[in-house]
């Protein structure tokens, strides 16, 4: 099973490189699949994209980002293994 995790686009570099925020971890995102800019010419700068292994897969909205994210920390309270999906290697003390 892949799982892609939400993230929101914090800074957009050339050749397609950016970083996006993924529960206050910063992570390297490569946009080719996505674009840095929508069908109208507007920046990503600040949309919402549904990462997997790097790569920005899609373009989502923030309700759907966030209650993705909601279901994400929901499965890390059952299973501590998502935790470095989300908040990287460095799970925060105050979710353990």
């Amino acid at each position: 099973m892949c799982i892609g995790i939400p993230g929101r686009i914090c800074h957009i570099a050339g050749d397609m490189q950016a970083r996006v925020d993924v529960c206050g971890v910063v992570r390297a995102v490569d946009l080719t699949l996505v674009g840095t800019h929508d069908e109208r010419g507007v920046s990503r700068m600040g949309q919402w994209v549904l990462v997997h292994v790097g790569f920005a897969m899609s373009v989502i909205d923030e309700a759907e980002a966030l209650d993705t994210l909601a279901a994400l920390q929901h499965m890390y309270e059952l299973e501590p293994d998502v935790g470095p999906l989300l908040f990287g290697e460095e799970v925060p003390d105050a979710l353990r």
